[in-house]
C-alpha cells in the first residue's frame, strides 16, 4: 500500500513538472524579463551607492520595473 501511494505521489509531481515546462519562445521572454529586472534592481544599488534618499531610489527601481514584475518591490522584497 505504501508503495502505491508513493507511486501516486511521484506521478503527480511528474506531471506537475511536465505542464510547468515553457516553450523555448516563453523560455526567452522569462529570460529577458529577469535580466531586465537584474539590470533595474543593479540601477537600484547604484543610486542607493550615492547615498540618495531610499524613497528616491525606489522609485527609480519601480519606473524601471512597471510592467516586468508583480507588485511595487521588482519581484524581490526584503527586511528593513
Amino acid at each position: 500500500m505504501k508503495k502505491i501511494a508513493l507511486w501516486l505521489a511521484l506521478s503527480a509531481c511528474m506531471t506537475t513538472a511536465a505542464l510547468a515546462q515553457h516553450s523555448d519562445k516563453e523560455l526567452q521572454q522569462d529570460v529577458q524579463r529577469h535580466r531586465a529586472m537584474a539590470a533595474a534592481h543593479e540601477g537600484a544599488a547604484k543610486c542607493l551607492e550615492t547615498k540618495k534618499d531610499e524613497k528616491v531610489c525606489m522609485a527609480e527601481l519601480q519606473a524601471a520595473c512597471r510592467g516586468l514584475a508583480i507588485g511595487k518591490y521588482c519581484g524581490m522584497k526584503h527586511a528593513h
